[in-house]
């Protein structure tokens, strides 16, 4: 895969089993901006790494001085020139990559620094734990282009609320790597680009601890309670989720690995796909 890749570099870290793939968009004379080819190479990476029971967590980076910079401006210019129909084919392609990194099975953590405006800021919002230095800055800046953050909403609406998007979406300001903690955006803040790594390897750490397909089936639950009342149906798909996990050999090794105060096996070795899960 990594010899067909134009726009990002691949990297893998870690032993069998614990590994950590990172995925760096490899434009930085362009800030890492968006074109046509960055969106297909990244959806199609992404799934890849989903698919790959040897990955644990996937770590997406920036190469050069930013994070990413949003919508490459050759690309937009090219899209303002092209049909209604194509845009709309275009923007679907871009609304997938959005959807996909937001709904991978495997932990995705964002490591920001320098810009992270629009699309980029989208990127950040869509991974599971954002990382920024001191730095970073973030901004919905569509609205200064005349359009608007659109495939992005779901992600950063998600992560900062209704209330907050009601600001940034018609403001664009820059919101500081401070502000994007305060609002829900960034999880942990850095004194430096430097601590950036050391950072990411905690949570890594902390990640590589937990059942793979546990991890999986925590995901997926929060996607299906979120923002929903407490309804009985709600309850009984609690219930049902939490009963059936128990039952599976992720599960019984948890328990038996803490009892017996040692490592569990997907902290040595490969983790097996979960025949109920796909992963």
């Amino acid at each position: 895969m990594t010899d067909t890749l134009h726009t990002l570099r691949l990297e893998h870290r870690g032993e069998p089993g614990r590994a950590v793939a990172w995925v760096w968009m490899a434009k930085p004379a362009v800030h890492n901006a968006f074109d046509e080819t960055l969106i297909a190479e990244l959806t199609a990476t992404l799934l890849a790494l989903d698919a790959d029971p040897a990955v644990r967590v996937i770590v997406l980076a920036g190469e050069g001085k930013s994070f990413s910079a949003g919508a490459d401006l050759t690309w937009m210019q090219r899209q303002g020139a092209a049909s209604v129909e194509e845009n709309l084919a275009d923007a679907r392609r871009l609304a997938e990559l959005f959807r996909t990194l937001s709904t991978l099975a495997k932990p995705t953590i964002a490591r920001v620094h320098g810009a992270a405006l629009g699309g980029g800021m989208g990127l950040a919002a869509a991974c599971d734990i954002c990382v920024a230095s001191d730095r970073a800055v973030f901004a919905t800046s569509e609205v200064k282009f005349g359009i608007i953050p659109s495939a992005i909403s779901p992600y950063v609406i998600r992560a900062i609320g209704e209330r907050q998007a009601y600001r940034y979406f018609q403001t664009a300001e820059r919101i500081t790597a401070a502000r994007a903690r305060e609002i829900g955006l960034v999880h942990e803040v850095t004194d430096s680009e430097g601590g950036l790594d050391p950072q990411i390897e905690t949570i890594v750490e902390a990640l590589l601890a937990g059942g793979p397909n546990a991890q999986a089936a925590a995901t997926d639950l929060i996607r299906a309670v979120a923002n929903k009342p407490v309804t009985d149906d709600v309850v009984d798909d609690t219930a049902r989720r939490i009963a059936t996990l128990r039952a599976t050999p992720e599960a019984r090794e948890g328990l038996s690995a803490f009892l017996d105060k040692r490592q569990a096996a997907w902290m040595v070795s490969a983790p097996a796909p979960n025949p109920t899960t796909g992963h």
